[in-house]
């Protein structure tokens, strides 16, 4: 692959993650991670090891999002090297979790690690701006 494929192809990831949030497809969410991936995230546990502990935390997300889900990515950064590639993105869903739909815009940090020929997720980080 050329870097603008490997760059195409972990877009396209996750253009494929996003939507399995949103059609709350576990099955689609836990496709593309390496078993032994890590996550720091916002509510707790603000992190989790492996794939079962981070496929539990979907589950407290899907109790406190408006229905439809709405998991939306913009300004999505990839940069790729032969085997390793990270990419950055702001993101907003819709929080219920104060009795009330509220926009939540976040911060995602992705890392990419290519395994027997293809890209899979082995770390994601969400993040809240901070209150100034």
């Amino acid at each position: 692959m050329t870097k603008a494929s490997d760059e195409e192809a972990i877009r396209a990831l996750i253009a494929r993650w996003a939507k399995a949030v949103r059609d709350e497809d576990r099955a689609a969410i836990r496709a593309d991670h390496a078993p032994d991936m890590l996550m720091f995230d916002v509510p707790p546990p603000f992190q989790s090891r492996g794939l079962d502990a981070y496929m539990a935390t979907w589950e407290t997300f899907f109790a406190g999002v408006a229905k439809p889900v709405e998991f939306d990515f913009r300004d999505i950064e990839v940069t790729a090297g032969a085997d390793v590639a990270f990419a950055t993105a702001t993101g907003q869903c819709r929080d219920c979790s104060s009795g009330k739909p509220e926009v939540l815009a976040f911060r995602l940090t992705m890392g990419f690690r290519k395994i027997g020929g293809k890209w899979c997720i082995t770390h994601e980080h969400h993040s809240l701006p901070a209150e100034g």
